[in-house]
């Protein structure tokens, strides 16, 4: 399949996967998720403690396993972590699923935060067929940069948005010699690019949520865009960013001296 505005192949693991994502976060429910699948979402990302989510994937993976990309993972605790393999264990037991397609060290903030150890077994579980593809979720995004040009890790979870686009020298680069997928959330960046930043001209609009979604979309680097609607409003506004396709280059322009003055009048936000 060749890459398109609206799917993706996803790595190596050789899923096509809507390229508008989504989390169970912000708990929307469970009638709001199936609609997502009904409109063609088929990439999801889970904690262990979206109950919403694991419920309904783990009814529609039966007989249908092929048709979904699932992303999890176990949480880097800045002190220590939980024990990896019993987390893997027990999401395979919650989804009802022999394997994870994408399993992730999450909230690594920095390069010690992920030592040899770790890779390690995560590299096994990827061996076991356990994980058919095993990555981290990081903000360091130089380092994330390094691992992609490794070739150990095949699947990154990272932030990318109108607002904060340092991805683009640090990360996109250096993705081509191994293919990995790549996961990017907070496309609003959390709600700030859909308000008025300080000293933004009155005169001057302000972006959609769906602009938003275009934007990370118009990025051929990224598989798969997540987004964490809390209602069924919600969901229908961001899926129309899949129906309007890329943005102009006048939009594009726009979007980026937006995110600009949302980064500098947030300057404090990691």
């Amino acid at each position: 399949m060749v890459n398109s505005f609206t799917h993706s192949m996803f790595g190596k693991i050789g899923s096509t996967v809507c390229r508008l994502g989504l989390s169970g976060t912000n708990r929307p429910g469970k009638k709001v998720i199936y609609k997502a699948l009904d409109e063609g979402i088929n990439a999801f990302f889970c904690y262990g403690f979206d109950f919403q989510t694991i419920s309904v994937l783990r009814d529609v993976v039966r007989g249908n396993r092929d048709k979904y990309v699932i992303a999890t993972g176990a949480y880097n605790l800045i002190f220590g972590h939980p024990n990896l393999r019993r987390t893997l264990e027990k999401r395979l037991r919650q989804l009802g699923t022999d394997y994870i397609d994408v399993f992730l060290y999450l909230g690594v903030m920095k390069e010690k935060q992920y030592p040899d150890n770790i890779k390690d077994e995560f590299c096994k579980f990827r061996e076991e067929g356990k994980a058919l593809t095993i990555g981290i979720s990081c903000h360091d995004r130089k380092f994330v940069g390094r691992l992609a040009d490794e070739g150990t890790l095949n699947a990154f979870m990272m932030r990318y948005n109108a607002a904060h686009r340092g991805a683009e020298q640090d990360i996109f680069p250096y993705l081509s010699r191994h293919n990995p997928g790549i996961i990017s959330y907070t496309a609003t960046r959390w709600g700030y690019l859909l308000r008025r930043p300080k000293n933004w001209p009155k005169e001057e609009r302000i972006p959609t949520a769906s602009m938003c979604y275009r934007f990370v979309l118009s990025n051929e680097n990224v598989d798969v865009c997540l987004m964490a609607p809390s209602n069924e409003a919600q969901l229908i506004e961001n899926l129309t960013a899949l129906h309007d396709g890329p943005l102009s280059d006048d939009d594009m322009v726009f979007m980026r001296r937006f995110g600009d003055a949302v980064h500098d009048a947030k300057k404090y936000f990691m």
